[in-house]
């Protein structure tokens, strides 16, 4: 008698095709090549505009972030962090891990940070020689002048390294231009593409410290020097190892929707929808304001709003996602849970439904707290902002 586990074996002839029964478009799918994953890295450095060589890393942004700073910072190194949010504290414990010694240049969440003030810390500290900063700063919502940094760090000599995972897609970004010699981007926010991958253009000068540098990852998912000496030094004929396959067709996917739109045409829908926000918020009124007080140094990706006195954000975000979960609201992190709400309005809900829904929720939010808001008016002003961009 067969039992359960019996195992059947099926001799086929040599050259009969075996399927599996149940065929999945996300599953069964061929390898990725080393010249596909070649032509997706040009893609990469065609949005950014840049002649350097660019690795995609097989990860979210966070690791080529930190393999950057572990290859490029040092003992013996002095870097300038630039903390703008909470990203730039997490640089700051890498750099001194790395044995850097690091001098914090830290702004108000609520602003950005000016060529002036870096210009200043510079000259305060000559033995400068890494510069890291923020492009935008979703979780604060501001956006930093990244042109007119770059030449003030240029001018003094020192490496620069720039994360524009929140920028990229939402403003221009032009990593050559502004002597940026680490631009990391990642695809899950204003390009509207996968979490799980990202990627990194490396200037000439870049890669002569990591070089340098004996303490720099090898042989390491944080390694930048294995991908230059094994993957671009080699012709790009072989991968280091096997790729993130979903990811990087959602990443070839993504980019190919940017390219059919054009990148001016996303750009401007998160120029739109920022400023559609945040007129709609003070139309709303009920102490509702951008947290970011000049809209100049607002980011186009992400919108930040202070909650009126005696109310609690989080509670309110709470509210609103009851009515509607697919709304993209968040209350700010750590000290801000209490006093931010994020309006995240950028890939996919870079839209002006996107942000009539997310003003509507916050104002029934507030009512329910016993706030006056005035919807009607914000999704007015909203929509007629949306428009003075769009058209």
């Amino acid at each position: 008698m067969l039992g359960r586990s019996t195992h059947y074996w099926v001799i086929l002839e040599k050259g009969t095709p075996v399927t599996h029964p149940h065929p999945h478009p996300l599953l069964d799918l061929p390898p990725l090549t080393a010249a596909r994953f070649a032509a997706i890295e040009r893609r990469v450095a065609a949005l950014l505009g840049t002649r350097q060589d660019v690795v995609i890393t097989q990860g979210e942004a966070l690791l080529p972030l930190e393999g950057c700073i572990r290859s490029a910072a040092r003992p013996g190194s002095t870097a300038l962090n630039v903390i703008t949010g909470p990203y730039g504290q997490t640089f700051g414990g890498w750099l001194r891990d790395a044995g850097a010694e690091v001098v914090d240049l830290e702004v108000p969440y609520h602003t950005a940070v000016t060529a002036e003030q870096v210009g200043r810390a510079l000259a305060g500290h000559p033995a400068i020689d890494f510069v890291s900063l923020v492009h935008a700063e979703a979780a604060t919502g501001n956006t930093n002048p990244v042109a007119e940094i770059g030449e003030v760090v240029r001018g003094h000599g020192a490496l620069f390294m720039l994360d524009a995972v929140a920028s990229v897609g939402a403003e221009p970004l032009l990593p050559d231009e502004w002597g940026v010699d680490l631009c990391v981007i990642g695809a899950q926010k204003a390009m509207g593409g996968p979490a799980g991958v990202s990627a990194v253009s490396v200037s000439a000068r870049a890669w002569e410290r990591m070089a340098a540098n004996p303490a720099a990852p090898r042989r390491s998912y944080l390694s930048l020097l294995d991908w230059k000496e094994r993957w671009i030094d080699g012709g790009r004929k072989a991968l280091l190892h096997a790729p993130a396959q979903l990811e990087m067709l959602a990443l070839e996917a993504c980019l190919a929707r940017i390219e059919e739109d054009g990148a001016e045409t996303v750009m401007r829908r998160h120029r739109a929808a920022a400023a559609a926000t945040r007129a709609g918020a003070l139309a709303l009124g009920g102490g509702l304001g951008p947290y970011v007080r000049e809209a100049r140094e607002a980011a186009p990706v992400a919108t930040t709003l202070r909650t009126p006195g005696g109310t609690d954000a989080s509670e309110l975000v709470a509210a609103a996602l009851t009515a509607d979960g697919s709304l993209p609201l968040v209350a700010g992190g750590g000290a801000l849970a209490g006093e931010m709400i994020r309006v995240n309005h950028y890939g996919a809900d870079a839209t002006p439904d996107v942000v009539l829904a997310s003003l509507t929720g916050l104002g029934r939010a507030l009512r329910e707290k016993g706030v006056q808001a005035n919807t009607e008016e914000a999704l007015e002003t909203a929509n007629e902002t949306w428009k003075s961009f769009i058209s």
